[in-house]
């Protein structure tokens, strides 16, 4: 069978973000007088938390402070990301954050097999813009037929919420559908909205817990033909779960 959709996550899947995100987040803290600075570490610790407001508010609430200050810092919270943010998209527009191996010639190979590709990422639509525009065109976010950021989504990974925003206007179901992750927040996400699952493990992330993937790829750019390996692994399973269901249904 076919796969409808690739339905890809972004940072840490689409490109390698993240350090670009931690030095935008430093950057941002020394603009508006903070003396805070998350070392490689400590990130790799906060990306735990989803959503660069929630890392910062995750940051606040682990400091020794009375509650007046740490409701104070909370107010900063949108004015540092919009800080952070402008630092990121200017890192990106440098072309500091290219794609990640493999990542177009997927793109590209799905296109040509008529396989639509879409977003699902808790990053806003600001970043995702950036980053697309710079490594892929101008007219790069035309070839997304939908793109799910941090704006659809009232709750972020690993709850489901922004692949079942991707599947609801793609009007496709996740049984026909491969979402492509790098990290076990995005895996649960996923999973959680019934997605087989490719991850793409990152710098940042090779050491979580992928036991639950349907594939693991050391990266997209691993093989000649990542698509058609993808759907072949894919049309496994699928008939792996038919038979499962019809000895089940046999047993009964």
């Amino acid at each position: 069978m076919k796969i409808k959709a690739l339905i890809f996550d972004v940072d840490g899947t689409l490109a390698d973000t993240e350090e670009a995100h931690r030095r935008s987040f430093n950057l941002a803290f020394e603009r508006h007088g903070l003396a805070w600075h998350w070392s490689e570490d400590e990130y790799a610790r906060l990306l735990k938390t989803t959503g660069g407001k929630e890392r910062i508010g995750t940051y606040v609430d682990s400091l020794a402070i009375d509650a007046d200050e740490r409701r104070a810092l909370k107010a900063q919270i949108p004015a540092i990301h919009r800080t952070k943010t402008d630092n990121y998209t200017q890192m990106v527009s440098e072309g500091l954050v290219p794609l990640r191996e493999g990542v177009s010639h997927l793109i590209d190979e799905a296109k040509r097999a008529g396989v639509s590709v879409s977003i699902a990422t808790t990053t806003s639509l600001a970043n995702i813009e950036a980053l697309l525009t710079v490594n892929l065109g101008r007219a790069a976010l035309d070839s997304f037929s939908v793109i799910g950021a941090a704006e659809q989504a009232q709750r972020k990974k690993p709850a489901p919420d922004v692949f079942e925003y991707v599947l609801k206007e793609l009007q496709e179901s996740a049984a026909d559908c491969v979402a492509i992750e790098d990290s076990a927040n995005g895996l649960a996400a996923a999973k959680g909205a019934g997605l087989f699952t490719v991850i793409t493990p990152s710098p940042w992330t090779r050491d979580e817990d992928f036991s639950g993937a349907d594939l693991v790829l050391p990266s997209l750019g691993s093989s000649p033909h990542p698509l058609r390996d993808i759907e072949n692994r894919f049309n496994l399973a699928r008939d792996w779960g038919r038979r499962a269901h019809s000895t089940a249904m046999g047993e009964q």
